[in-house]
């Protein structure tokens, strides 16, 4: 990490938070995350080097909510350069409110780790 002088704003690189949020949600520390960064891309691409956790890049309510439905999401990926803070809270609620519904569903999140 480095913080800028005269400033309270630090600069991090995504993956100096993501890895240790990842790490909680995936020893069950923690049951799910957020996570944000500029595009979201990069923060999901490192959450998801995880083998327990299942990053979904989520920019709508919808898309949240299916993330969890049918592919038991763990951790929430939010591109917040390009949604409002209004949606972002918006995002997370759906997340963390939803359920997963298992089913067929249960089936390909099986297949989703590395073995």
């Amino acid at each position: 990490s480095e913080c800028l002088v005269g400033s309270e704003m630090c600069i991090r690189d995504s993956p100096d938070t993501a890895h240790p949020m990842a790490a909680a949600v995936e020893s069950g520390e923690f049951e799910r995350g957020i996570a944000l960064c500029g595009s979201g891309n990069g923060i999901c691409m490192t959450v998801n080097k995880h083998q327990g956790i299942r990053g979904a890049l989520c920019w709508t309510t919808e898309i949240a909510w299916l993330a969890r439905l049918h592919n038991n999401a763990n951790v929430c990926c939010i591109p917040a350069r390009f949604i409002s803070f209004d949606d972002a809270q918006d995002i997370v609620e759906r997340f963390l409110s939803t359920e997963f519904e298992g089913g067929r569903h249960q089936r390909r999140i099986e297949k989703i780790p590395l073995k």
